[in-house]
Order: structure tokens, then C-alpha cells, then sequence
């Protein structure tokens, strides 16, 4: 039996991102975001509502302040009171698994998409999805870029506009581009 480009999308393989299937979620999920974008002047009960709509889990207390964007929103698992700050980007072609009491500063970008290396595959238009983790109670400054395959452990702070390409141990501090710890508790 062949499996389907979200399929092989979800397993962390190699798909095409211009497949129908996923071309239908990825309009699903922009109506959705228009409509929870749209929502700025609510409550945080309404955009609690619209996320659990759309978002594989939602813990108690979430708030993602829009505008907020994402890719898919199923693969979006959040733990309890989250707090994502205006314009975050979540490239979501995989997990991202973000954990209780974790903030998240303004016009941060969490990518799971990754491309191939090889030029040729590249062409083809293939890509791959690789999950991020973020731990509990981890602090991310404005503007930093998590990149796919990441693990930012429990407790760590990522400095303002750090670009994260390798694992955070527990709780380090990290900044810079690339990242680098510059204490540990």
C-alpha cells in the first residue's frame, strides 16, 4: 500500500509539501488562523476555544496573542498556561511539543521543516519534518529562531534573537548566534 505525503510527513520522511492532502490542510488551517487572528479584541476564553479547534493539545490557560501563525496546528501540543507573545511563527511539518509554563517572547519562529542537503533532492521539491521540544518553564526571548530537530530542556532561558541549532541542556542559559550556553543553573 502507498502512504500518503502526510503520512510520511508525520513519520519525519521525506514528502512533497505540494501534495492535495496537504494543500487542503494547509488552507484549513489558514481560514482557522484568519479566524483566531480576527479574534485579538476577545477574551482569552474565545482564543482558548479556537485553539483546542485546531491544535492537537491544549493545556489550561494557553495564550498565543495574536497574530499568531502556523503551518498545521495538529502537530501544536501545548502544555499548561503557555504564553506565546504577538507575531510567533510555528513552522509545524512536525511535533513541537512546548511544556508547562513555558513564555515565549514576541516574533519568535520554532521551524520543523527541514530540506534536503543533497541539491538534487532538494529540486525535487522534498522536504522533511524534524519535531522540536521545548521543556517546562523555559523562557524564550523576542525574536529568537529555534531550528528543526531541537530539544530545549526544562528551566533553560534562550537569549533575544539567539538562533537555536543545537539541543539546550537543563537549565542553561543560552545566547547568540549560533547559541551557545553561557551558564548553567
Amino acid at each position: 500500500m502507498t502512504r500518503s505525503e502526510k503520512d510520511k510527513m508525520l513519520a519525519g520522511e521525506l514528502y512533497h509539501p505540494s501534495a492535495p492532502e496537504l494543500q487542503v490542510e494547509l488552507a484549513a488551517c489558514a481560514a482557522w488562523l484568519a479566524r483566531y487572528n480576527a479574534a485579538m479584541g476577545d477574551t482569552a476564553e474565545v482564543w482558548h476555544a479556537l485553539l483546542r479547534e485546531r491544535a492537537g493539545t491544549v493545556g489550561e490557560g494557553v495564550m498565543l496573542r495574536p497574530p499568531f501563525y502556523c503551518d498545521y496546528g495538529f502537530n501544536l501540543h501545548l502544555g499548561k498556561n503557555v504564553f506565546l507573545n504577538y507575531n510567533c511563527v510555528i513552522l509545524d511539518t512536525a511535533r513541537v511539543s512546548i511544556g508547562d509554563d513555558t513564555r515565549i517572547g514576541p516574533a519568535v519562529q520554532i521551524y520543523t521543516a527541514d530540506h534536503p542537503r543533497d541539491p538534487a533532492l532538494r529540486r525535487s521539491g522534498l522536504e522533511c519534518g524534524k519535531p522540536v521540544t521545548i521543556g517546562a518553564n523555559v523562557w524564550i526571548g523576542g525574536g529568537a529562531i529555534v531550528l528543526p530537530g531541537v530539544t530545549i530542556g526544562d528551566d533553560a532561558i534562550v537569549g533575544a534573537g539567539s538562533v537555536v541549532s543545537r539541543d539546550v541542556p537543563t537549565g542553561a542559559t543560552v545566547v547568540g548566534n549560533p547559541a551557545r550556553v553561557v551558564s548553567k543553573s
